[in-house]
This record gives C-alpha cells, structure tokens and sequence, in this order.
C-alpha cells in the first residue's frame, strides 16, 4: 500500500536528491510539490522543482507556488550554500511542465480536504511558511493530516545558520511554531541526524555512472560539497532532506525518542533554535519523534539503488 505525500520544498541540491528518492520509491504516491521561499526565492523555487521532475522524467507530478516571504519576518537565503539557482552543479534549463495555477497553500488545503482523513502525509523539506499558512487559513485540515516529516532543527549538533539554530526553522520560526504545536504528528529529522549522512567520492562516483539522474546528483553534490568542507572540513556533504523521505521508506534505519520540541521565537541570540527535552526534564507533554541516529550505510544504500532505478526506467 502507497503514502500518499505532499512535499514541500525550496530547492537546493539536497531537496533535489530527495524529490528523486521519493519519485523513484513505489511505496510513495507524490500527490505533487509545493514550493516555498528558502534556499532561494520563490521563483526559482518553483523553477527547480519543475527541473528536478523533468530530470526523473516525471513530467507529470504538479508543482504549485506558494508563499514568497515568512509569515513575520523578512526573507533569510542561502545563496551561499546552493549557488545562485539553488541548484548549481547542473545545467540549467527552462522547465517545458506548466506551473500550477492554484497557490501551493490552496492546493495543500483541497488536497486534503478532497482525500479521506489520515490519508496524506506532509514532507516539508524547507521553511514551514506554507504549511502554517494552511492550517491558520483552514484549520479544519489539521486533523485530516496523517503525520508531518520534516527535516529541520537540532539539539546537541547545535545551529548551521546561527549557534543555535538550523536554517529552515531559522527562516520561519513563527510558521515552525505553529506546525510544531498544531497537534499533528510530527517526525523530525534534525541536524543531528542529517550531519551523520555524508556524502563520499566513491558514493559520489557511483552516483554518476548510472546514468543521466545520477550524473546530475553526482553534480549537485559536487557543488554542495565544496561549502561543507570549508565550513566544516568534512569530506562529504550531508544529505538533509533525503533523510526525510528515507525515513517515509525505511524507518528501521533512524533512532529516536518521541519527546517534546519547542519553537524559540523571541530570543536575542536563539531565534529559531528547537528547544528539545530531550532528556525529558521539563513535564511538557511530547509533541515529536526527534531523530537523532542514521544507518549511514543502509541510507546510501538505498540512495543509490533507488536513483539507479530512474535511470532504468528512462
């Protein structure tokens, strides 16, 4: 039996990868992808994302544009990290797919309401502006969701865009609180999880002799690579939002304890950090599965099978 997703993306070269993974896996239906303001603004946003399904040779997954700016705050980018298209490392083209007509946030809030309840999973694999935006706008949807899985925060591996904050929260934090106490279910895949899935030559190479989808994931993360050895002095690049999906597919490969996570929007120097109990010491009730362990092995394992396979098919 297939989950049937909505995923909600900025792309970035990591969200690339984990479009290709969820299009590539039979056990998920992607209803189609919502994009927002993050990596890059909104217009390459949806621009890349149409990109990315050209490239798995889905032409057929709708991709629809939402917000452009964060519920409160001015737009954070990080141009630096994904280059000025967001998903350098490629040639870019012109999508041929048609962009959605419907706001991402009109189609999340139809979608949900035109399936049976608990069907549909949400993936927001970016800033949660649009994903707040619906529940705020039409919060009867809240219950009919299944479960949310989201890459974003951290606890003990601490901030990549500020000391204590991850950048997706970082960009939203208002919409991330909002999500995060909304009540749904929610599976978090944090910094903590995601700085264990790096990237290395041979996988990398492998990668590129399978054909034209993994000669374009070879590319992404030879680009993405070059900023986490400079800022890290890693050999690799930790793959952040195909940890999300992976997790969809094949949970048995994450460890982690249900607990509660807070969102900080007030702080002078911890706006956006994920405040997480991890060690249950404040009697809040649990309102997250935090990940915080990766079979790296198993993850990239899978990786290369499943992008392997859409080059099979094309």
């Amino acid at each position: 039996m297939t989950r049937k997703i909505i995923i909600d993306t900025d792309p970035g070269q990591d969200d690339a990868v984990a479009i290709l993974l969820a299009l590539a896996s039979p056990e998920l239906e992607v209803l189609g992808l919502t994009t927002v303001a993050g990596n890059v603004p909104l217009d390459l946003t949806h621009r890349n994302a149409r990109i990315i399904c050209e490239i798995a040779g889905r032409k057929d997954i709708p991709v629809h544009a939402g917000c452009d700016r964060p519920m409160c705050r001015p737009l954070v980018t990080a141009e630096y990290v994904h280059g000025k298209s967001g998903i350098d490392g490629i040639e870019i083209f012109e999508p041929e797919t048609a962009l959605g007509e419907a706001h991402a946030v009109d189609f999340i809030i139809e979608t949900l309401r035109g399936q049976e309840p608990g069907d549909v999973t949400l993936v927001p694999i970016g800033p949660l502006t649009n994903i707040a935006t619906a529940f705020e706008r039409a919060p009867e949807i809240i219950p009919r969701v299944r479960e949310i899985v989201l890459m974003g925060g951290a606890y003990f591996e601490v901030g990549n865009v500020t000391p204590a904050a991850e950048f997706n929260i970082y960009v939203d934090p208002e919409a991330a609180k909002l999500v995060f106490s909304s009540g749904v279910p929610l599976s978090v895949l944090p910094l903590d999880v995601t700085h264990r899935a790096l990237t290395n030559r041979e996988w990398v190479e492998t990668m590129r002799s399978t054909g034209p989808v993994g000669r374009a994931v070879a590319g992404w993360t030879d680009f993405f690579e070059r900023y986490d050895r400079s800022k890290y002095g890693s050999e690799g690049a930790p793959l952040h939002d195909p940890c999300a999906i992976a997790y969809l597919i094949r949970p048995d490969l994450f460890q982690g304890r249900h607990i509660n996570v807070e969102i900080e929007t007030a702080g002078e120097f911890t706006q956006g950090m994920t405040v997480a109990d991890w060690w249950r010491v404040t009697g809040r009730k649990p309102n997250a599965m935090f990940l915080r362990d990766i079979d790296r092995d198993g993850f990239f394992d899978l990786l290369t099978e499943r992008i392997g396979s859409l080059d099979r098919r094309i």
